[in-house]
């Protein structure tokens, strides 16, 4: 989901910088720094990248200003009539307080939004939203193209993820194979001396006991759900739609059939390949983070 585009743009006395930017985010966060005077401007930008994007914390910055096209500047009456109106009743109150404020200096009011601008800057916005929203669509398409180039390169990492994953799940099933015989001359071992040490205990109760045990200890079930969670996140790979979230739950599923191929290994061998699968799945899981 982390991505960059940055592009300059011009039309008429106007000049423009686009910088659009994004990291990894659960969910959809966009953060819009545009001109607020350009009507209509920020919903259609927003728009477009709703459209866009389904994922990730993104941020768009767009500078603008005028260049020197022979104009100049002047006040606008009506707009510095209102700042002084708003500056005497301020002062009017605070006197009413017993208040003492500092008087308002020409800078002061010259430097509030609208009363002092371009001459000419009283014309339509709508042209210049348009070539503004024109020029952005180059610019969110190299975004777009560079996190699909991320994403190709993540997807790489992830399927290589996969891999280790069914190797070591492949294993797992070799190992459990391998500790059955062990296993069985275990329990009858165990019922050997519990019925040494038990008289008049109930043998069929006793073998029921230990049957419970050995069903406890099978890791058939979690083997056949890593392998069938490795063919599901596969599939997703391969759907070319955004994925993250599933993939996400996918982790924790794997991360949860590794826990428990681990608490019912009763082997080392097996002990020692769930560890390394809980490591492959955590991997897998902080590269996930990035999928939109």
């Amino acid at each position: 989901m982390t991505g960059f585009a940055a592009a300059r743009g011009a039309q008429g006395p106007w000049s423009w910088t686009w910088e659009l930017r994004s990291v990894n985010g659960k969910g959809l966060d966009l953060r819009l720094r545009v001109p607020d005077w350009i009507s209509g401007l920020e919903a259609a930008l927003r728009a477009r990248l709703a459209k866009a994007l389904a994922r990730g914390n993104v941020t768009l910055n767009l500078r603008l200003q005028a260049e020197d096209a022979g104009g100049h500047l002047r006040i606008n009456p009506a707009h510095l009539d209102d700042v002084l109106n708003a500056i005497a009743e301020v002062e009017a109150r605070a006197m009413a307080r017993g208040l003492s404020l500092a008087p308002a200096r020409p800078g002061d009011v010259l430097s509030v939004r609208g009363v002092l601008e371009t001459a000419g800057g009283d014309e339509d916005t709508g042209a210049l939203k348009e070539a503004l929203c024109a020029d952005f669509e180059e610019v969110l398409a190299d975004f777009v193209a560079m996190r699909r180039s991320e994403g190709a390169a993540l997807h790489a990492l992830l399927d290589g993820h996969l891999s280790d994953i069914a190797r070591l799940t492949d294993a797992a099933a070799t190992a459990a194979e391998g500790r059955r015989a062990d296993a069985a001359q275990a329990l009858q071992d165990s019922l050997a001396r519990v019925m040494d040490g038990a008289a008049g205990a109930d043998p069929a109760r006793v073998a029921q006991e230990l049957a419970m045990i050995a069903v406890k200890a099978e890791v058939t079930e979690e083997i056949g759900r890593l392998r069938a969670h490795v063919d599901a996140a596969r599939d997703l790979l391969a759907s070319g739609a955004p994925v993250g979230r599933k993939l996400d739950f996918l982790t924790q599923e794997f991360n949860r059939e590794a826990n428990t191929l681990c608490a019912k290994a009763q082997s080392s061998a097996l002990t020692a390949i769930g560890l390394e699968l809980k490591v492959a799945v955590d991997q897998m899981r902080e590269q996930v983070q990035n999928v939109e």
